[in-house]
C-alpha cells in the first residue's frame, strides 16, 4: 500500500479503501465512531453525517460535550455493561453502611455520605462529566488558543475561512479524543473517588460493581464480598475527607484545571511546523495536529504546582488508606492482600491513571502513597487521631515533600493538641496561616 493516504477516488489494497473521508481531519474521528475500520464494510452514512453535525454543531466553551458524552457512551458499550439490579444496589448500600459504621472509630470526620449509588458506566460517564469539563476545558482552551497565536500571519491571509474550519476540526477531533478516554476510563474505575479526584456529585458514595466484579476475579483468594466492603470503605474514607475539609475539594479540582489552564506551547515551534503544512491538503492538516503540535512543555511554575499537586494527593490516599487499614485491622483478614494490591494499583498507574494522562496533560499518581500512610499512622501512634486529623485544617498545615521523605519524624517534637491550652493552639494556627513563626512551643 502506498505511504500516501488515499481519498475518495483512490483505489488500493486495504480494507478501508472506500473510506470517503481517509486521509482527512475526520478519519481518525469516525474509525473511533466504529464507522470505518480493520475488517469494517461502508458504514451508515446517514449516522455518519448526523454526527458529523453534532461534532460541529454550535455550542459553549472549546468542546462539545454533549458529543463527548455520546462518544464516551459509545465507548463503553463496546464491552458488556449491563443495567445494575436492585440486588447490585441493595449490596453496594449494604456495604457503604457498614463501612460508615467501621469508619465511626477511626476519625473525627463524621460520615459524608448523603446517598449511595451503583453505577453502570455509562451512568458514572453520565454522572462524571460535569467535573471532567472543568478538567478538560482548559488545557483544550489552551491549545486552541496556542494554535491561533502561533498561525503566521501569511497563512492566515491565505488561509481565510479554512482558519475557522481548523479551529472547528480541532475542536471536534479534542471532543473525539476524551470521549474515547472517557469510554475506556469508565472500564476500569471501580468507584467515584477511585482516582483520587471527587468526580461524582458531593455526597454520593459510588461504586461499579461490573467493575468491581471484574476486579474481584482477579483475586481468587479474597471473597467478591470482601472486595466489595474494602473497596466501599475506601469509597466512604474519601467522602469523610472530602465533606469534613471544605476546601479539598475545590483546592484538588482546581490544582488539575489551573495546570492545564497554564500549559506553556512552544508557540514558536508550533508556527515552525505550520509553515511547512499545506492548508490545502487534509491529510497535512491532520498530521500536523496529530503529530506532536501540541505537545506542551511543562514550565517552571508548571513543574512546581505538579509536585504539590502529586503531594496533595499522596496525602489524601494515604489517609484514605490509614483509616481503611485501622478499620479493618481485626475484622478482614484479607484486608492486608486488599491493601497491598490497591497500593500496587494506584501507584504504578494502571489504565485509569493512563488514560487521565491523556485527558488532561499529567499523570495524576500518587507515588508517594506508602510514604503519607506512614507519616499519617505514625503522627496517630504519637499524638492521637484528633492530632491527624487536624493537619487538614488548612492547606498550610499539610505535610510537604520533604515532610514525606522523613515520615516518622514529622512533627516528632510536637506536643499534642490536648497538651496545649485553647488560647495557645488558636494563637499558634493564626500565626502559621499569617506566615508567622513556627507556633509549636519550645521544649
Amino acid at each position: 500500500m502506498s505511504d500516501t493516504p488515499g481519498g475518495p477516488g483512490q483505489s488500493g489494497q486495504g480494507p478501508d479503501d472506500n473510506n470517503p473521508f481517509k486521509g482527512t481531519p475526520f478519519e481518525q474521528i469516525f474509525s473511533q465512531m466504529g464507522g470505518f475500520g480493520a475488517g469494517g464494510g461502508m458504514p451508515d452514512l446517514n449516522a455518519l453525517m448526523a454526527q458529523m453535525q453534532s461534532l460541529f454543531a454550535p455550542h459553549d466553551g472549546p468542546v462539545n460535550w454533549d458529543t463527548v458524552t455520546d462518544l464516551a457512551r459509545r465507548a463503553a458499550a463496546q464491552e458488556p455493561d449491563p443495567a445494575v439490579s436492585p440486588a447490585q444496589s441493595s449490596a453496594v448500600a449494604d456495604a457503604v453502611r457498614l463501612a460508615d459504621h467501621w469508619l465511626d472509630t477511626t476519625t473525627e470526620f463524621p460520615s459524608g455520605v448523603t446517598t449511595t449509588a451503583a453505577w453502570s458506566r455509562a451512568e458514572w460517564i453520565v454522572e462524571t462529566i460535569p467535573v471532567w469539563k472543568v478538567l478538560v476545558e482548559p488545557i483544550a482552551g489552551s491549545a486552541t488558543d496556542a494554535l491561533g497565536q502561533a498561525m503566521p500571519e501569511e497563512m492566515r491571509q491565505l488561509a481565510g475561512p479554512l482558519m475557522a474550519m481548523l479551529g472547528k476540526a480541532s475542536g471536534a477531533m479534542v471532543a473525539s479524543q476524551v470521549g474515547s478516554g472517557l469510554g475506556a476510563l469508565a472500564g476500569d474505575v471501580l468507584s467515584a473517588s477511585d482516582i483520587g479526584l471527587p468526580l461524582g456529585p458531593i455526597g454520593k458514595a459510588a461504586l461499579l460493581p461490573t467493575n468491581v466484579t471484574a476486579f474481584a476475579d482477579e483475586l481468587p483468594d479474597v471473597s467478591t464480598d470482601d472486595v466489595l466492603l474494602y473497596l466501599a470503605l475506601r469509597e466512604a474514607a474519601h467522602q469523610r475527607l472530602f465533606a469534613g475539609v471544605p476546601w479539598l475539594r475545590d483546592h484538588l479540582i482546581g490544582a488539575v484545571a489551573e495546570y492545564g489552564a497554564g500549559m506553556d506551547f512552544d508557540t514558536s515551534g508550533m508556527e515552525s511546523k505550520l509553515r511547512e503544512v499545506d492548508m490545502t491538503n487534509p491529510a497535512a492538516m491532520q498530521d500536523a495536529l496529530a503529530g506532536g503540535l501540541f505537545d506542551p512543555e511543562p514550565s517552571a511554575a508548571q513543574k512546581a504546582a505538579l509536585e504539590k499537586l502529586e503531594v496533595t494527593l499522596a496525602l489524601v490516599e494515604g489517609w484514605v488508606d490509614e483509616v481503611v487499614s485501622q478499620a479493618t485491622a481485626e475484622r478482614m483478614p484479607a484486608a492486608a492482600k486488599l491493601q497491598e494490591t490497591v497500593r500496587r494499583r494506584r501507584a504504578a498507574g494502571g489504565p485509569a491513571e493512563q488514560t487521565f494522562a491523556t485527558l488532561v496533560g499529567l499523570e495524576l499518581r500518587p507515588r508517594r502513597l506508602r510514604d503519607a500512610a506512614t507519616l499519617w499512622g505514625s503522627l496517630r501512634t504519637r499524638q492521637g487521631t484528633e492530632a491527624r486529623d487536624g493537619v487538614w485544617m488548612s492547606p498550610h498545615l499539610l505535610p510537604t515533600a520533604a515532610d514525606l521523605d522523613d515520615p516518622l519524624g514529622f512533627r516528632e517534637d510536637s506536643v499534642s493538641p490536648e497538651e496545649l491550652s485553647e488560647e495557645e493552639f488558636d494563637a499558634g494556627l493564626r500565626d502559621l496561616l499569617d506566615g508567622g513563626s513556627d507556633p509549636r512551643p519550645e521544649e
